[in-house]
């Protein structure tokens, strides 16, 4: 039963709207109707029953209860006022009855017998209606057929019955019944086809907005809903699709930069992995040197472990809730190991051992973009100098390269971006980015020192362990 109701049920909000019109339309409908033709049936009843009456009194006109007996008169127009539906009653005495009445007399025997103003209702070749009345006592009976009459039941000697075929009123009934049903089907047609219009203007803006919603995440537009006119409800319903772009948005540039960024810091130990394999299929190794393959693939694959989880984390929002802590010196001595560094690399520290409050893994993923992009621009030196500052741990990377064109210095930190996109050398533009948003993750900073003339220098900013 569910299943047929499902199938029934219109699968559009304009559809399902138009159904709860047009069936609270049909319910109103139907009660007016049946309150309509029971009022009308009742006001033609009545009709009817006044039409009696008037004819009964016209009857009575023509009976003299002044003298002893009860009598009849003879009018001139005895054919028009006693006609074949008039029975009169003296005493409960039928004095004159249409002919051929049939069993109606019985029935007009029954109403004189219980006396006063009464009517009923039988089936005689259709519908008849019956109606008694009084025929009040006078002393005397003008012959110009005028009477004074009382309606008093106590004084009454004779009682006229008369009879009207209800066919006429019956048929003004049924056409009145068939016209309000007609009128009703109009009005329902009506009532769906006006509610399924005005619900589809009306709706007719969401269409619109969910076909903007559509083409604008597919070419990653900026425009938004809240720019446009709409109405009270839509302009809320768009406030909250653009919340739901900009936050939709948002997750997809932080996919992308993930993405971007791990792919980034994954090349260098899975290029170390490639050629050490290449390496060591060249030709046949000794059993010594097959087990420093293997610890330089173990390292290179636990590098790799460590810059994911330190991305993951990261992206989760982790990096803040468990800082840890790092020796600086030998975390940067063992970043440099495998680095192809040009020849002169030095790893120098001014002071006691020093501590950087952010966990190791973290350290060599903020230091390794700068470290490579100094020994790949460098023409023969990199410096990298840690020292201790007033509110923490300061590293620097120095390199006597080209340096940073003074017009890209802006945008060095942007992801994506490169002063010389064809400059021979690897890269995606995201190592400097990614430095600088684990440093001020972690409390610190990445920056560039545009005072440095002979290549380039940054500066690491980290807070104390």
């Amino acid at each position: 039963m569910s299943g047929i109701r499902h199938r029934l049920t219109p699968r559009t909000l304009r559809g399902r709207l138009a159904l709860v019109a047009l069936t609270t339309a049909a319910l109103l409908m139907l009660v007016l109707t049946v309150a309509f033709n029971a009022v009308a049936r009742h006001h033609l009843q009545q009709q009817a029953d006044d039409e009696l009456r008037t004819r009964a009194a016209a009857v009575a006109t023509t009976v003299d209860t002044g003298g002893a007996t009860v009598r009849v008169l003879e009018t001139p127009h005895d054919d028009d006022v006693l006609d074949t539906n008039v029975w009169i009653y003296a005493d409960r005495h039928l004095l004159e009855k249409p002919p051929a009445a049939g069993r109606l007399t019985h029935i007009a025997d029954a109403l004189a017998d219980r006396g006063g103003r009464r009517c009923v209702t039988t089936e005689f070749h259709g519908p008849l209606r019956l109606c008694s009345q009084p025929v009040p006592t006078s002393t005397s009976m003008p012959t110009s057929m005028s009477m004074s009459m009382s309606m008093s039941k106590d004084s009454s000697r004779a009682t006229v019955v008369t009879a009207l075929s209800l066919a006429p009123y019956r048929s003004s009934a049924d056409t009145l019944l068939l016209g309000s049903l007609a009128l009703d089907a109009v009005m329902l047609v009506c009532t769906y086809a006006l509610t399924r219009l005005a619900v589809g203007r009306a709706l007719r803006p969401v269409r619109t907005m969910t076909d903007q919603a559509t083409q604008w995440s597919a070419v990653a537009s900026e425009e938004r809903f809240g720019s446009r006119h709409h109405p009270a409800e839509l302009t809320a319903l768009g406030t909250s699709l653009d919340a739901m772009l900009d936050r939709i948005r948002t997750l997809l540039r932080h996919e992308r930069r993930l993405t971007g960024e791990l792919s980034h810091e994954l090349r260098t130990p899975l290029s170390r992995i490639i050629a050490e394999l290449d390496w060591w299929h060249t030709r046949p190794r000794t059993a010594d040197q097959t087990r420093t393959t293997h610890r330089i693939i173990a390292d290179a694959a636990d590098s790799m472990r460590a810059i994911c989880d330190t991305l993951l984390d990261d992206a989760r929002g982790g990096t803040l809730t468990a800082p840890g802590t790092a020796e600086v010196v030998p975390t940067l001595k063992r970043l440099t190991e495998g680095l192809a560094a040009p020849p002169h690399l030095t790893v120098t520290a001014d002071g006691p051992p020093l501590m950087a409050g952010v966990p190791a893994a973290l350290l060599e993923r903020i230091v390794s973009p700068l470290l490579t992009n100094a020994c790949r621009y460098a023409k023969s030196q990199v410096e990298v100098r840690a020292h201790r500052t007033a509110d923490g741990i300061r590293v620097q990377v120095t390199d006597d390269g080209p340096g940073v064109p003074p017009l890209f210095a802006g945008r060095l930190f942007e992801p994506g971006r490169r002063a010389d996109p064809a400059d021979g050398h690897d890269g995606a533009g995201l190592g400097l980015a990614l430095a600088r948003r684990l440093a001020r993750s972690a409390g610190g900073d990445v920056t560039h020192d545009p005072g440095h003339i002979t290549g380039a220098r940054f500066g690491i900013s980290l807070p104390p362990g």
